[in-house]
C-alpha cells in the first residue's frame, strides 16, 4: 500500500531500479566504452527530453546492452559513432518515441498564439 502511494508521488520504483541497474552496467564497462556510454547517457538525458518513464528506461537499458555488446566484440568507437557523435546520439534518442517535455511546451505555445489570434479577432 505504501509503495503505491510513494510511486504516485515519485514515479515507478521498478523503473528507478531498472535505470540504476542500467547505469551500473554502463559504469562497469571497460574504457573507452564506459566514458562514451556515460557521455551518451548524459546527452540523452538532456537532448531526449522523454517524459514517458517506460520509454526512458527502455532507452537506457538498450544503451547498456548496446555498449556492452560493442565492448565484448571489441568494436572500435569510431566504427559505431562515425564522424558525428552528436548525430549518432540524437538518432539513437529519436528511435525512442514517447512523450517529450518539448511536446507540452509546443502545445502551450500553439495555444497561446491561437488564444491571442482569437482576442485580436474580437477587438
Amino acid at each position: 500500500m505504501a509503495a503505491k502511494w510513494i510511486e504516485a508521488l515519485t514515479g515507478s520504483l521498478e523503473q528507478k531500479k531498472q535505470y540504476r541497474e542500467a547505469k551500473a552496467r554502463i559504469e562497469a564497462l571497460p574504457e573507452p566504452y564506459r566514458s562514451v556510454a556515460q557521455a551518451q547517457n548524459r546527452y540523452n538525458m538532456y537532448y531526449g527530453g522523454v517524459t514517458d518513464g517506460d520509454a526512458l528506461v527502455q532507452m537506457f537499458l538498450d544503451l547498456a546492452d548496446f555498449w556492452e555488446r560493442a565492448a565484448i566484440d571489441g568494436t572500435p568507437i569510431s566504427d559505431i559513432v562515425g564522424d558525428d557523435a552528436v548525430e549518432f546520439a540524437e538518432t539513437y534518442a529519436q528511435a525512442y518515441g514517447g512523450t517529450r517535455w518539448i511536446d507540452k511546451e509546443r502545445a502551450k505555445l500553439i495555444k497561446a498564439v491561437d488564444d491571442a489570434k482569437k482576442k485580436e479577432g474580437r477587438s
